[in-house]
């Protein structure tokens, strides 16, 4: 018993419980106190030791017997403070807490360095999908320059299964959130701020270089019709909540989370329902996918007790352990702002049933320098047409120039979507 690595766990919720029950199949380590909101809250966990149990997390991080913290209750008050103490009192960090990381991970890593102290963070970005260790070990030989992900099973589960029933977004969110797969309150999903943290902290660790959370542009998917999602089957594509980071020649960082068009060629037009995928692009390695679960109870909790084991596998053995896991950066990456970008774009345009507005349309473009790549009228009815655009490369400027030029026109009922195309 004296033996074994002592471990307290912050939170025992749906990952906290699968931490708890895995790490009980691994001898040489001890939970040894537990901190959880509501001590009397009934919980599905065989044999638990009530004794560990505490309502006040500052036991837990200032229990001098304890080495690693595993802080899995989310947010970002109290786990800042949280962490910074159980660091203070010299003990190594395991969280799942990605706007933690994406909004306060500079000042931390910042903190266990100079305490010489570790944070791991493998379940914070993709669940069960093992993507942090890999690119900080096996792919730390490549330049990595793309990034390309899926990273919200909710989001993904409702763009997945609008386009298989030709349902609207509410009544897909209604049995999401029957399911379980979606919150009460899915704004933190559907509207992209959880797949924002996570590419924040990916492209962080990837590019060498930090990205600052309040740069990365946001666009959720609420917007997103039915007609949208049958429109681009038919031109090949599949609509999806697509977190995405690149880094141009110059050193320049573009980082976003919007829907996209995907090309059904692509590996990720192709990852449906709760499934999560990682496509990394650098040199020397090429392209790389990493798909799995990307959250749920024993898939993220498998990330967390790996991060636990290889804390456990270093302990005593150097004083300055897991180098290469440790946050070796200390530039602010240079952010492009979304309205520099070129993109490709996709236009769903209602407009009045009159000769010639195809021809208009294509004018507008042509006064903002945007070709077309095709213009398709797809509904005809007495009163309007509704028109579907894809444009080549162009400037998102010069996108929004149009946009107003065309719902300032009285033939134009209105621009009812625009969505990004994989280019």
């Amino acid at each position: 018993m004296e033996n074994k690595i002592k471990v307290g766990l912050i939170g025992l919720g749906t990952v906290g419980s699968g931490v708890y029950k895995t790490l009980q199949n691994f001898d040489n380590i001890e939970i040894v106190k537990i901190a959880v909101h509501n001590k009397k809250k009934k919980r599905n966990i065989e044999n638990l030791d009530e004794s560990i149990i505490t309502d006040d997390a500052y036991e837990v991080v200032n229990d001098p017997q304890i080495q690693i913290i595993a802080e899995l209750i989310g947010g970002t008050e109290p786990a800042f403070d949280l962490i910074k103490t159980a660091i203070k009192n010299g003990k190594h960090i395991v969280t799942a807490n990605k706007e933690l990381l994406a909004k306060h991970g500079e000042e931390l890593f910042n903190f266990a360095q100079a305490n010489n102290k570790v944070i791991l963070y493998e379940a914070a970005i993709a669940g069960g999908i093992p993507l942090i260790m890999p690119v900080k070990t096996i792919l730390a030989g490549n330049k990595i320059n793309k990034i390309k992900a899926i990273l919200n099973g909710t989001t993904n589960y409702i763009l997945t299964k609008m386009d298989v029933l030709g349902a609207s977004y509410n009544d897909v969110l209604a049995e999401a959130q029957d399911l379980g797969y979606a919150e009460t309150n899915p704004t933190g999903d559907v509207e992209g701020f959880d797949a924002a943290y996570k590419i924040t902290t990916l492209a962080t660790i990837s590019f060498g270089k930090r990205i600052k959370f309040e740069n990365v542009y946001r666009e959720g998917i609420t917007k997103i019709l039915p007609e949208d999602m049958k429109a681009a089957n038919e031109m090949g594509y599949k609509i999806k909540l697509i977190a995405s980071a690149e880094l141009n020649d110059d050193g320049q960082a573009d980082v976003r989370v919007h829907p996209m068009l995907v090309p059904k060629s692509k590996t990720l037009a192709h990852i449906d329902y709760v499934t999560n995928a990682v496509t990394l692009s650098g040199n020397p390695v090429g392209e790389v996918t990493l798909s799995g679960p990307g959250a749920g109870e024993f898939p993220t909790a498998s990330s967390v007790v790996g991060d636990i084991l290889a804390i456990c596998s270093e302990l005593g053995k150097s004083d300055y352990i897991l180098p290469m896991m440790r946050c070796n950066h200390n530039e602010d990456a240079q952010m492009i702002d979304i309205t520099e970008t070129k993109n490709k774009y996709y236009l769903s345009i209602k407009a009045k049933n009159r000769m010639g507005v195809i021809g208009l349309i294509g004018t507008a473009c042509g006064n903002n320098h945007i070709s077309v790549e095709s213009i398709v009228q797809k509904e005809l009815k007495e009163d309007y047409a509704q028109i579907t655009v894809i444009t080549e490369i162009c400037k998102e400027k010069s996108m929004l120039k149009l946009i107003e030029e065309l719902e300032n026109n009285d033939n134009i009922w209105g621009v009812n979507s625009l969505i990004r195309v994989w280019v």
